[in-house]
């Protein structure tokens, strides 16, 4: 996968309020997403504020269990929980398999 966004969390009132970036990765953010690669912010919390994977949070946005994508993936369900630890660098013809079985594009799981 790629790499993560360096950011940080200001909180108030010790709950998370705002997301700061550097602006070039905002840029690429902004890029992207002209692209119309399509994130839901429960995704993007998920996976930004919560600290996630990628995967995990598409698979917990679609209310998918571990052992339902892995079968649809063609993979076991073992393998899926490493894949999904934040940092795992995955091959690209796993991250199709993966796409597929979560009827996304390759890029909503690689960004």
């Amino acid at each position: 996968m790629s790499e993560r966004i360096n950011y940080q969390v200001i909180e108030q009132d010790g709950k998370p309020a705002f997301v700061v970036l550097p602006y070039n990765e905002f840029m690429a953010m902004i890029k992207k997403s002209e692209e119309d690669i399509n994130f839901p912010d429960e995704v993007v919390r998920l996976n930004i504020i919560e600290g996630l994977s990628l995967l995990r949070a598409w698979r917990e946005y679609k209310g998918l269990t571990q052992k339902q994508v892995a079968k649809k993936a063609g993979i076991s369900q073992p393998a899926l929980v490493r894949m999904e630890q934040p940092g795992s660098n995955l091959r690209k013809d796993t991250l199709l398999k993966l796409a597929r079985a979560l009827d996304l594009s390759l890029e909503q799981l690689s960004l």
